[in-house]
């Protein structure tokens, strides 16, 4: 065991096992996720699909916002010594203590839902509601019949999507294959162009690395902040100009922004490089206008947590139901540009020698070819459409 601790280098059994965790986790909650939208946009109806989501999406800023409060801090390694072993530097005891709140989090909320949820079947609702004579609920809010679930089934549906959803998934890909470069390289980013630090470097560029990651998180943490604001804005700005216009609109801020972000880059790794000077430091007009960008992207964030599914859910809606499905089909065009980005993005900015930067002019331009698509293909809902409704608490 002694000579496990001092070995110092690959660990190749414990990067698997690493992976196969963070997928497990990434796995559960989009397990979670899914349903819970598909549901909500059960409950909500054919027109208040948009205030549902945008509720959901108040509640996942609020979650972002702790999670990233205390992702922000470098103390745990101080709070549990114990994580701190010869194989595991202060670095690796914070990730640690994170993902142990992280997994004692989890367990408490499956534990309240478990136990205080009591979903009634809706089987049982039915049978009940034919012995009394009342109207059942799928036949007061869904003219068609719903298909049975299944893999099979769920295939099947692609060839029966309703009209306007071929255009919606597109655009849903367009944008989160610009978003994910600056989605999963952020704090990298922060490390590496702004703080001037490198993970595998001397220990002063990996105490400055680290300081750039703390300081990434705390962005996103003021980048919650603006997301939750935003998520009580998106109804009424629906209703003022309509999803199809307030989505291309933030397409277009998303490219400006992906822009900027390459240019406050290159402006921060031009400065350091010309000063020549042995101290790692970060000028602080530099990191203001850092976290200052990662806080406006809070506004186009919301959006698109929100308005491709209150589409989604809308277009379904009016074809009697299938909401489920619908937006289990809508997850698929986020997962490819994940997948994409996540084996493309590292070779493509080696290619260039640029750090992130090429993977975020890139996304820069996604950004408007999907405004543009979007422009001229989305779905044309009326702002009246999305107008404010109580959701229904009889579902």
């Amino acid at each position: 065991m002694v000579l496990y601790l001092d070995y110092t280098g690959s660990r190749v059994h414990a990067a698997i096992i690493f992976v196969l965790g963070f997928w497990i986790l990434d796995f559960s909650n989009n397990l979670v996720q899914a349903p819970a939208r598909a549901l909500i946009s059960d409950l909500s109806g054919a027109k208040g699909c948009n205030q549902a989501n945008a509720i959901f999406c108040s509640w996942m800023a609020f979650g972002n916002i702790i999670g990233y409060a205390s992702g922000s801090t470098g103390a745990y390694y101080k709070w549990f010594p114990f994580l701190m072993t010869k194989a595991c530097c202060e670095a690796c005891a914070n990730l640690k203590g994170a993902f142990l709140i992280a997994m004692v989090l989890l367990l408490i909320s499956l534990t309240v839902t478990v136990i205080f949820a009591n979903e009634v079947p809706l089987s049982e609702i039915e049978a009940e509601a034919r012995e009394t004579g009342e109207s059942t609920l799928t036949e007061i809010d869904s003219p068609k019949k719903e298909e049975s679930g299944g893999i099979f089934n769920f295939f099947q549906s692609f060839k029966k999507l309703p009209p306007g959803m071929l255009s919606v998934l597109f655009v849903t890909c367009l944008t989160w294959l610009a978003w994910f470069p600056f989605n999963m390289y952020d704090t990298d980013w922060m490390g590496r162009e702004i703080y001037h630090g490198q993970p595998k470097g001397t220990p002063s560029q990996v105490r400055a690395y680290e300081r750039g990651v703390r300081d990434g998180a705390f962005g996103l943490l003021l980048n919650s902040i603006i997301l939750g604001a935003t998520s009580f804005l998106i109804e009424p700005m629906c209703r003022l100009w309509s999803a199809r216009r307030v989505w291309v609109m933030t397409n277009v801020i998303l490219c400006v922004l992906m822009a900027v972000t390459c240019i406050i880059g290159s402006w921060s790794l031009k400065e350091f490089h010309n000063t020549n000077q042995q101290n790692i430091t970060v000028r602080k007009d530099v990191r203001a206008l850092a976290l200052t960008l990662f806080t406006v992207l809070g506004f186009p964030l919301a959006i698109l947590y929100s308005i491709p599914f209150a589409v989604t859910a809308q277009l379904a809606a009016t074809q009697g139901g299938g909401q489920g499905l619908c937006v289990g089909i809508l997850n698929i065009s986020i997962v490819l540009p994940q997948v994409i980005v996540s084996l493309g993005a590292g070779p493509w900015d080696q290619l260039f020698g640029k750090n992130n930067t090429p993977a975020f002019a890139v996304a820069s331009v996604v950004g408007l070819v999907g405004a543009i698509v979007g422009f001229f293909k989305l779905p044309r809902f009326s702002g009246q459409s999305f107008k404010t409704i109580a959701i229904g608490g009889g579902h």
